[in-house]
């Protein structure tokens, strides 16, 4: 063991002398000898190129006020954040604690901010965010457009937040946002088997559109407003359907949409939402009520055509008499009639007319 020791402290480096634990002072730049035969002496070369200025003894290098010109000291309590700039650039976001920086070799500044104010804003925010450590620090939301926000601190409703941006500490409050989808929104009300007042079984699929109308209530009022208004559609469909027979139901679905929106939008409107649109997509029947219902349509329609084929055949009748009456007035017209029968009768055959006491068309008979 050497008495004498030496140390080499270069321009941008500084020595700290400890003997027997106890800060003793600062090395400067050059080189150092000095007697230790016990070796109860320790020298630390720290660099002030790096501006952190790190030691387990830091507490006790600033209260020597030794380096007080060459260093910044930031003491943040619980509640503090600090932000550190190093050359115009942004460096860290500090926690509470004690802190030292160099300020020989680099730009250093600083700002101490109350984290007790949730809300984090700052003009250089996308430069903070950017920092790899700004995620232990701050919790970002981002709201998008067509949504709301509805804000919660320590479980108690605060207010709602618009479309954008928003930057919080994590800090001991406790901040909760919900995102509330506020455009409009269409929901099936599908596959549900009703029984109608003729007991009828049936299935009806509805399509059921709407939009939030406030954000609060959707959260506070309910767990789930889709589920919620999902359900309450489907109690109401069954007891609309439940009142009509089938015939009433197939033949008047617009009523019955009508009335379904009158009832939904009482529901809906307890929890915030706002009936845009209700229509009724199909009416699916059992297959043997299937069966039933083409064979009523067809006998239906069988009796219709007959209907309508009788008429005719009256018509058709009712004209050839007035036809007939007509001829009997008028033994002029009854003339002209035989010609044009005689004229059709000679387009195909070659046949010689004796005109005589009888009436044409009784010759003509008389040949054929």
């Amino acid at each position: 063991m050497y008495p004498i020791k030496r140390v080499v402290v270069c321009t941008h480096e500084k020595g700290l002398v400890f003997k027997e634990g106890e800060f003793k002072g600062f090395l400067d730049a050059g080189k150092h000898r000095y007697f230790d035969l016990f070796n109860r002496v320790q020298v630390d070369v720290v660099s002030q190129r790096d501006p952190w200025l790190d030691h387990r003894f830091l507490d006790v290098l600033i209260n020597s006020g030794e380096i007080a010109k060459q260093i910044i000291v930031i003491d943040l309590k619980d509640h503090e954040r600090a932000l550190v700039w190093i050359d115009n650039r942004f460096a860290r976001i500090l926690t509470p604690g004690l802190y030292a920086l160099w300020t020989t070799y680099k730009k250093i500044r600083h700002e101490i901010v109350d984290a007790r104010n949730y809300r984090f804003d700052h003009p250089d925010m996308d430069m903070i965010l950017a920092n790899p450590d700004a995620d232990k620090s701050l919790r970002v939301i981002d709201i998008r457009e067509g949504f709301s926000g509805v804000m919660f601190e320590d479980g108690k409703y605060v207010k709602i937040l618009a479309p954008g941006r928003y930057v919080f500490w994590n800090y001991k409050t406790k901040i909760e946002v919900i995102p509330v989808d506020i455009r409009e929104t269409a929901t099936d009300i599908s596959g549900q088997e009703i029984m109608t007042a003729d007991k009828v079984t049936l299935r009806m699929n509805t399509l059921l559109s709407y939009r939030v109308v406030d954000a609060k209530k959707a959260v506070c009022e309910t767990e789930n407003f889709h589920q919620t208004l999902y359900r309450k559609a489907q109690l109401a469909l069954r007891a609309i359907v439940g009142t009509r027979t089938l015939d009433v139901l197939l033949g008047g679905k617009e009523s019955i949409a009508q009335e379904m929106e009158e009832i939904f939008a009482t529901y809906a409107k307890a929890f915030g939402l706002k009936i845009t649109g209700i229509g009724i997509r199909d009416i699916i029947l059992p297959g043997e009520m299937k069966s039933l219902m083409n064979k009523v349509i067809e006998a239906g329609k069988s009796a219709e055509a007959n209907l309508i084929s009788r008429r005719e055949e009256t018509a058709a009748m009712r004209s050839q008499a007035n036809t007939a009456k007509l001829l009997d007035n008028h033994p002029t017209l009854m003339r002209l009639k035989e010609l044009e029968v005689l004229e059709r009768i000679s387009e195909n055959a070659k046949i010689n007319v004796v005109l005589g006491e009888k009436g044409l068309a009784d010759r003509v008979i008389n040949l054929i």
